[in-house]
């Protein structure tokens, strides 16, 4: 018997009408889906079904015999189809050595013919450490910022007018409807919080 390949990484989509079997790349999940193969067995028992609606009787029963057949007949042809679509899927994945997995092209290191996995690409690992890198050097930074006294965060931001519901486009007052965009602001000095009309603040009377 031939060694069985792509043993834990495949679909079976087969029916008693014929055969069809998704494989995925081991790493990422994608996949390659085989041409469907008619079974001569499924389309005989399907005629019959159609035959023994029209006529009853003796067709009747040799359908259903057709379908006791099925367990030996239908699963030898259902291994020969898996047989041939393993061979059909097989040119759209690499197996690695190192590890034994199957994997599609992307996950394919060609330089050093293992998967990603095993032998990383070394310029997508440094572009992905640069974009990490920067993401962790702006939290730094963000972490450091006085929130109150920023310029940019003196007053509350607002995505939508409560007023009316339209979007809001970055100033203090609605397009929409003229309304302001704030029930409440954040003193320049002090950072209280203070009704969006108020032309000083409560806190420490700094003019707003």
């Amino acid at each position: 018997m031939a060694l069985i390949q792509f043993t834990r990484n495949y679909r079976d989509l087969s029916t008693d009408a014929g055969f069809q079997f998704e494989f995925f790349c081991d790493r990422c999940g994608n996949g390659y889906q085989t041409e469907f193969q008619a079974s001569a067995m499924g389309t005989a028992t399907n005629v019959l079904d159609a035959a023994s609606n029209l006529f009853g009787g003796v067709l009747g029963k040799a359908a259903n015999v057709a379908r006791g057949v099925r367990s030996a007949g239908w699963e030898k042809a259902h291994d020969n189809a898996f047989a041939e679509a393993v061979e059909e899927a097989k040119p759209h994945f690499h197996k690695c050595k190192r590890c034994g997995h199957w994997v599609d092209g992307d996950c394919w290191n060609t330089q050093r013919s293992l998967c990603k996995d095993c032998a990383p690409d070394l310029q997508e690992e440094m572009s992905s450490i640069q974009v990490q890198a920067a993401v962790n050097d702006a939290r730094e930074k963000a972490e450091t910022v006085d929130y109150v006294s920023a310029d940019k965060f003196k007053e509350a931001i607002i995505a939508t007018c409560p007023h009316c519901g339209a979007k809001a486009g970055g100033g203090k007052f609605c397009q929409e409807c003229g309304k302001p965009l704030s029930a409440e602001k954040f003193c320049k000095n002090c950072g209280a919080k203070n009704e969006a009309d108020a032309k000083f603040c409560a806190e420490c009377g700094t003019k707003q």
